[in-house]
C-alpha cells in the first residue's frame, strides 16, 4: 500500500512546480524531499516526475497518481475533521484562493463582511491564477476557490467538486476621453484600426479578444501587451490605445480620463465562479453565501465618462453549474 506522507509529497511538487517550492511548503530540504519521491517511485515502479534546471514535471504517470492522489488526501483531510467534529473541535479555519482581480473587487467586502459575522474563523488567503487551484480544493488544501473564465477559454475538469457561478462580468470596450466611443456604441469593427491593448498571446483576456474579433470577423492589431487591467487603463487615461475591461473593475477603479460602453455587435463576458469540495464542511457554504451577497451588488459603470457613474450593474444572476 502506499505511503500517504509520500503521495502528499507528490501532490506538493505538482502543486508547486519544482521540488524546491515544495520542499519549503512541507518543512523539508530539497534533497530529503527528493529522497521521498525516489522512494514512492521504487513503491510504484516508475518515474513519476521529469527532474529539470526550470522545475519538476509530472509524467504521464505522475498525473495518473496525482489525480488520485488529491483525492486520498482530500477524503483524509474530511476524516479528521469529521473525528475532531465528534470530539467538539469544529473547524475555525478556511483557506482561500483567488485571482488578482478576485482580490481588488471581491474579496474586500466579502472577507471584511464575513469576518464581522464569523469572527472565530481564521481566514488564510492565496494567490491562485487560473486555471489552477482545482487540484488543491480536491486534496483539501484550499477549502475555496474564486476563478474564473473567458470567453473561449474552456474551464478545467471539476471531477468531485462542486463549481457554482456567482458573476457574469461584462467585457466593456474603453477608450480615452473624448473617443467617438462616448457619443454612441460602437461595433469591433468600428474600433478594428485602433491601437489595442491586451495580454499577450495565451492569456486569457487574449484570447477573449481573438474570440470577439473572430465572432466579428474582423481583424485588431494589439500594440500595448499587458494582463494588468490598471496598467491598461493608466495607459488609456494617457490617451494611449482602447482594451476590453470587466465591468466589475471599471466600477472599482479610480481615475476617470477614459470612457466605456458595451460593444453593438458582440457581448463578451467573463464569469467568475467559486470551487469547493461537494460536502464542504463549515464555514465554507457560509463564506459561499457571503461571496453571492458581494457579486449580487458589485459595482458596475453607467457607460459614461471615467468612473462617474458607478453604481448599475449590468443584469444577470448566479445559476449553479457542475
Amino acid at each position: 500500500m502506499l505511503d500517504a506522507n509520500r503521495l502528499r509529497v507528490l501532490v506538493e511538487i505538482a502543486h508547486a512546480g519544482s521540488i524546491a517550492a515544495a520542499a519549503e511548503r512541507l518543512s523539508y530540504t530539497p534533497p530529503a524531499l527528493s529522497q521521498q519521491l525516489t522512494k514512492l517511485e521504487r513503491e510504484v515502479g516508475v518515474l513519476l516526475v521529469e527532474r529539470g534546471r526550470t522545475g519538476a514535471s509530472l509524467t504521464e504517470a505522475g498525473r495518473v497518481l496525482l489525480e488520485r492522489g488529491e483525492r486520498v488526501l482530500g477524503e483524509l483531510r474530511d476524516a479528521e475533521r469529521a473525528v475532531r467534529a465528534v470530539g467538539g473541535q469544529e473547524s475555525s479555519q478556511l483557506s482561500l484562493g483567488a485571482f488578482a482581480s478576485a482580490g481588488k473587487v471581491l474579496l474586500p467586502q466579502t472577507l471584511a463582511l464575513f469576518g464581522h459575522e464569523h469572527p472565530h474563523v481564521r481566514l488564510s488567503l492565496f494567490d491562485v491564477e487560473p486555471p489552477g487551484g482545482h487540484g488543491q480544493v480536491t486534496s483539501g488544501e484550499l477549502d475555496l476557490l474564486i476563478t474564473h473564465r473567458y470567453p473561449g477559454v474552456p474551464l478545467p475538469p471539476a471531477s468531485g467538486l462542486h463549481r457554482e457561478r456567482v458573476l457574469v462580468d461584462p467585457l466593456l470596450a474603453v477608450a480615452p476621453r473624448g473617443h467617438a466611443l462616448a457619443d454612441s456604441r460602437l461595433s469591433l469593427a468600428d474600433l478594428a484600426e485602433e491601437e489595442w491593448i491586451c495580454g499577450a498571446p495565451g492569456i486569457h483576456n487574449r484570447i477573449s479578444l481573438d474570440t470577439a474579433a473572430a465572432e466579428a470577423g474582423v481583424r485588431l492589431s494589439v500594440a500595448y501587451e499587458t494582463r494588468d487591467y490598471e496598467v491598461a487603463l493608466a495607459l488609456i487615461e494617457a490617451g494611449v490605445g482602447v482594451a476590453l475591461v470587466p465591468q466589475s473593475i471599471l466600477g472599482a477603479a479610480r481615475g476617470g480620463g477614459w470612457v466605456s460602453r458595451p460593444l453593438s455587435d458582440v457581448s463578451p463576458a467573463r464569469e467568475i465562479y467559486v470551487v469547493h469540495r461537494r460536502r464542504p464542511p463549515e464555514p465554507v457554504p457560509a463564506m459561499v453565501a457571503t461571496l453571492r451577497e458581494v457579486a449580487a451588488r458589485a459595482p458596475g459603470p453607467s457607460w459614461t465618462e471615467g468612473a462617474e457613474g458607478r453604481g448599475t450593474r449590468e443584469p444577470g444572476g448566479p445559476p449553479a453549474v457542475g
